[in-house]
């Protein structure tokens, strides 16, 4: 099993703040490696899995300003098959079964308020199996999964707090908008 080391955690705390930076500008930044290390680490990191290269949507530039929770109480035996059903959904950014209270935890991104309440009413509470649900209006994000890394990661970047991969910027369009 690969076991990165600090200069790959250095690697992608500066591809986690901007994925498209070029190997030549990361070796810069980190001053004692060369490009084609870089390039070679990044093959190495994604062939064995910890990362993936792919676009990000932001939601809220595209009309999704809305965000919310929902929590799911589910039939008994059925936890699983509702928690699939609603992951199908393109207004589902998160599916999980959950332990606790609820049976199956979800996020939504959706245009309005409205939306959100049609959806988890008409749409969620109509699914075979569904007893009950519980939603949260999210106005602000702090930090979503494309900011996280390992909690020992975070010494890496202590230089400089603009690497802090820990630190994200709030998604302002979306609590301007609710």
């Amino acid at each position: 099993m690969y076991k990165p080391d600090r200069t790959d955690w250095e690697i992608i705390t500066l591809l986690n703040q901007d994925g498209r930076m070029p190997s030549t500008e990361i070796a810069r930044r980190l001053g004692d490696v060369s490009a084609r290390t870089v390039t070679n680490r990044i093959n190495q990191l994604t062939k064995n899995g910890i990362i993936k290269v792919r676009a990000v949507v932001n939601p809220s530039s595209v009309g999704y300003s809305v965000m919310a929770d929902v929590f799911i109480d589910v039939e008994p035996g059925r936890v699983r098959e509702v928690a699939y059903k609603v992951a199908q959904f393109p207004e589902v950014t998160y599916a999980a079964c959950a332990a606790g209270e609820s049976d199956v935890s979800i996020s939504l991104r959706v245009r309005t308020i409205e939306d959100m309440f049609n959806f988890v009413s008409e749409t969620i509470g109509k699914i075979p199996g569904v007893r009950r649900t519980q939603s949260y209006i999210l106005p602000l994000k702090i930090k979503d999964f494309d900011s996280w890394l390992p909690p020992e990661v975070r010494d890496v970047c202590d230089e400089d707090s603009s690497q802090k991969p820990y630190m994200v910027e709030t998604d302002r369009t979306s609590s301007s908008n609710s």
